[in-house]
C-alpha cells in the first residue's frame, strides 16, 4: 500500500529542537503512522525529511517548522494531525497577555522576563555559543544539549560562567536531573542523597538506573559534557559542579563519571575533591578501573542489595536462565552509548584481546570506515560520524537493527552484546521493534548465537523497564540492568575460564 504523504510548511514558527523531536516520536507512534518528522527547516532537517521521501517545499527556511506525516490513509493522517496540535499546544510556554509587554526576542530577555536561572540550549551547534553567552550574561547557568561547538568555545562559556559564579553543562550535554527535572535524555528517578557529576550521558542513565534499582535517589545529576575531563578543558564544569552539589544541603555523597579521562586532569579533580565536605566516589572509566556497577556499588556501601551483581530485571533466580552453550567466535557490540561501548571493550579485551571500534580503545584497533570486522568489534552507532544527517540511534534504531541482521548471517559472530536506554527523549518503545529483530536473528542463524541485552532505565521510565525486558526476554535475548555484567555474560559465552564471579 502507498503513503500518503502529508507535508506542510509553517512559516515563522520556532521550537527547540528538543521539543520537536518529542512531538515526532508522540505522532510516529500512532497506528498507521509509517513515518513522521516535525523539524525546523534546516539544511540537514530538510535532507532528512526528503530521505524519508517528501517533495519538500521550494521556500523553507531554518526559521520555518516543517511538519511532513506518511500515513495509511486520510482518517490516519487527520488523526495524526490533530495528535500534532495537541502535543504542540502541552509544549507550548505560557505567555504573557499584557500585550504592552512585548514578547522576548533573546535568551538574555527571556531569562529576564522568566526570572530563570537554568536555560537548556538545542539550537545548532554554531548559533549554541551566541545564546550560551546570552544567558550567561543574563545571569543563567546553561544546559548546552547543542554538540558540534567548538573546543575553543567551550573554554570560553565555561571561563565566563566561572566569572560569572554560574554553572554551563556541556556542550554536548545529553543527560542532566536538576531538582528532580529531567533534561534531555533523562531517566525518571525518585529524590535522594546521592549527587552525580557526569562527562558521560549513558554512563549517568547507567548509574541513575543502579541506584533507582536499589532503591536510592538522586539530588542532581549534573552532566558537564563528554570533553570536560579532556586535557584541553582541564575539568572547568566538573570543579564547579563538585563546588556546588558540596554546598548542597540534599546531596550527601557525590558520584562522578567520566569517559577514560585525560590522567592529569583526572588527578587533579581527585585532588579537588579531597578538599570537599562530602565524601566523593569516582567512576573514572578505563583499564585497571572499576566499572560503573562496582562504583554505584561502593557509593551504597550497606545499602547494596545482598543479590548484586545480578541485575536481571526479573523475581526468576539466575540459575533458571536458559543456559547457553559456550564456543569459538567473535564478540561484535552494537551500542547506542558511547560511554557504555567504553566500559564494555574495557571488560571484554581484557579477556578476549583487542577489541576493534569506531571509538577505539587503542588507536591501533580502529575501524575502517566501512566498519567490517572479522574478529572481535564493538560500533558506537551514537558517535558523531554515524549521527550526521539522521537522528540519535535512542531514536531510530534503524543502522544498528540493519547491522544486527548482518551479524546473524555471519557464521563467525558467535554473541551480539548491544545497549537499550530507556528514558524521557528515548524511542518509546525500543522492544516493539528489537525483538523481532532480535528473534529473526535468533531464527536466521545456523549455529550457537545469543543476544545479549544491557537494559539501562528505571522502574518510572515512560517505557515500562518490566514491560522492555519482558519482551526482549521473551524471544530469547539475555537481559541485564548492568552494562558490565552484561559484558561480563558475553565474554563468558565465548570464554568462560577468564571470567571470575
Amino acid at each position: 500500500m502507498t503513503a500518503l504523504h502529508h507535508i506542510e510548511l509553517r512559516r515563522g514558527t520556532y521550537r527547540d529542537s528538543v521539543q520537536l523531536l518529542q512531538v515526532s516520536q508522540a505522532v510516529s507512534g500512532l497506528d498507521g503512522v509509517t513515518g513522521a518528522m516535525v523539524a525546523m527547516g534546516t539544511e540537514l532537517n530538510l535532507e532528512l525529511i526528503a530521505g524519508m521521501g517528501f517533495a519538500l517545499p521550494d521556500d523553507a527556511s531554518a526559521g520555518d517548522m516543517i511538519v511532513a506525516i506518511a500515513a495509511t490513509d486520510e482518517t490516519t493522517r487527520d488523526s495524526a494531525l490533530a495528535a500534532l496540535e495537541s502535543a504542540l499546544a502541552a509544549k507550548t510556554p505560557a505567555v504573557s497577555t499584557d500585550a504592552t509587554v512585548p514578547p522576548p526576542r533573546t535568551v538574555g530577555a527571556a531569562v529576564v522576563t522568566a526570572g530563570a536561572d537554568l536555560v537548556l540550549i538545542s539550537t545548532p551547534g554554531r548559533y549554541a555559543f551566541a545564546d550560551a553567552v546570552d544567558a550567561l550574561d543574563a545571569g543563567a547557568s546553561v544546559l548546552v544539549f547543542s554538540d558540534n561547538v567548538p573546543v575553543e568555545q567551550e573554554i570560553a562559556l565555561k571561563d565566563l560562567a566561572a566569572e560569572r559564579g554560574l554553572l554551563v553543562m556541556g556542550p554536548d550535554c545529553g543527560t542532566a536531573v536538576v531538582g528532580g527535572v529531567g533534561l534531555g535524555f533523562a531517566n525518571v528517578v525518585r529524590p535522594g542523597p546521592i549527587g552525580l557529576v557526569a562527562a558521560s550521558g549513558t554512563g549517568a542513565q547507567q548509574a541513575l538506573a543502579l541506584l533507582d534499582a536499589a532503591g536510592v535517589g538522586v539530588s542532581h545529576c549534573l552532566g558537564v559534557g563528554g570533553r570536560d575531563l579532556s586535557a584541553e578543558v582541564a575539568g572547568r564544569s566538573t570543579l564547579a559542579a563538585l563546588d556546588a552539589l558540596d554546598a548542597d544541603p540534599a546531596t550527601e555523597t557525590i558520584l562522578v563519571i567520566s569517559k577514560p579521562p585525560a590522567p592529569a586532569v583526572a588527578d587533579a579533580v581527585r585532588a579537588h575533591a579531597a578538599t570537599l565536605s562530602k565524601p566523593v566516589v569516582f567512576g573514572l572509566l578505563g583499564r585497571d578501573r572499576p566499572d560503573l556497577t562496582a562504583v554505584v556499588t561502593e557509593v551504597l556501601g550497606a545499602d547494596a542489595p545482598a543479590s548484586w551483581p545480578k541485575w536481571l530485571p526479573t523475581d526468576e533466580p539466575r540459575d533458571l536462565v536458559a543456559p547457553f552453550s559456550t564456543g569459538s567466535g567473535a564478540l561484535r557490540g552494537l551500542f547506542s552509548g558511547g560511554t557504555l561501548a567504553d566500559e564494555a571493550m574495557v571488560i571484554a579485551s581484557a579477556a578476549l584481546g583487542p577489541i576493534a571500534s569506531n571509538i577505539p580503545l587503542d588507536p591501533a584497533w580502529a575501524l575502517g570506515s566501512d566498519l567490517k570486522t572479522d574478529g572481535h568489534a564493538t560500533i558506537d552507532f551514537g558517535d558523531d560520524a554515524l549521527t550526521a544527517g539522521r537522528p540519535h540511534p535512542m531514536i531510530d534504531g534503524t543502522l544498528r537493527l540493519d547491522r544486527l541482521a548482518v551479524e546473524a548471517a555471519d557464521p563467525s559472530c558467535r554473541v551480539v552484546l548491544l545497549d537499550v536506554v530507556l528514558g524521557h527523549g528515548a524511542h518509546p518503545d525500543p522492544a516493539s521493534e528489537l525483538a523481532p529483530a532480535i528473534a529473526s536473528a535468533l531464527g536466521v542463524a545456523d549455529r550457537p548465537f545469543d543476544v545479549v541485552i544491557a537494559l539501562v532505565g528505571t522502574s518510572g521510565d515512560p517505557q515500562g523497564l518490566q514491560r522492555q525486558a519482558d519482551a526482549l526476554r521473551g524471544v530469547g535475548a539475555r537481559v541485564y540492568l548492568s552494562n558490565a555484567e552484561a559484558a561480563r555474560e558475553a565474554v563468558a559465552i565465548l570464554k568462560p575460564s577468564e571470567v571470575t564471579e
